[in-house]
C-alpha cells in the first residue's frame, strides 16, 4: 500500500514538473516570437513621426511672426549603431500683418540631415546628427539635436542646430505624431 502511495506521488511529481517545464518552454518561445530580431541583435525602431508645427513664439521679439514647419523623422538601430533621417522645412509669411500673413509662402529654413545618435527616456527621445541647412542657421554638416515628446497633437519638440546654437526652436505639434519606441 505504501509503496503504491509512492508511485502515485512519483507520478503526479513528474506530471507536474513536466508541465512546468513546457510553461517555461512556451514563455521562451512566446518571448522571443514577440521581441523577434531586436532583442537577439540591437536592431529596431527607436523614435519616428511626422507633421505640421508651429514655433512657440515664432520669429520672436518684437514682431512675433509666425512660423510653422512641416517635419519628418525617423531612427532606427542598425549593426551596433544607429541610422536615421531628419527632415524640417519652416516656412513664414510674406508680410508681417494684413493681406497675406497668413499665408506660408517664405522658406525661412530648410533642415535636411542623417541620424548618427539616439537616447530614449520614457517618452523622449533626444536624436543627434548632422545636416545640410538653407536660410537661417545656413551649413554644410552642421551637428543638431532633435529633442521629440511623445504624442499627436500638443506634443512638443525641440530643434538645436550648432549654427545657431543659442536659438533653440520651441515647436508645438499641430498636425501629426511623434512616436518613441525606446531603446530596443
Amino acid at each position: 500500500m505504501l509503496e503504491r502511495c509512492l508511485r502515485t506521488v512519483t507520478v503526479r511529481l513528474l506530471v507536474l514538473a513536466s508541465f512546468a517545464l513546457i510553461m517555461t518552454l512556451m514563455m521562451m518561445l512566446l518571448t522571443q516570437t514577440v521581441f523577434g530580431q531586436a532583442s537577439d541583435n540591437g536592431n529596431g525602431q527607436i523614435a519616428r513621426g511626422a507633421g505640421t508645427t508651429i514655433i512657440h513664439g515664432g520669429t520672436g521679439s518684437p514682431n512675433f511672426v509666425p512660423v510653422i514647419t512641416t517635419i519628418a523623422f525617423h531612427a532606427e538601430r542598425s549593426g551596433g549603431g544607429v541610422t536615421g533621417e531628419f527632415e524640417c522645412l519652416a516656412l513664414a509669411p510674406d508680410q508681417a500683418s494684413g493681406p497675406g500673413s497668413g499665408q506660408f509662402t517664405v522658406n525661412a529654413m530648410y533642415v535636411v540631415g542623417k541620424v548618427t545618435g539616439a537616447s530614449v527616456h520614457d517618452d523622449t527621445a533626444t536624436l543627434t546628427g548632422t545636416a545640410d541647412i538653407t536660410g537661417l542657421g545656413v551649413g554644410t554638416n552642421v551637428p543638431f539635436t532633435f529633442v521629440v515628446h511623445k504624442g499627436g497633437p500638443g506634443s512638443a519638440a525641440e530643434l538645436t542646430v550648432n549654427s545657431l546654437p543659442t536659438l533653440p526652436f520651441h515647436e508645438i505639434l499641430v498636425q501629426g505624431a511623434f512616436q518613441i519606441d525606446g531603446q530596443k
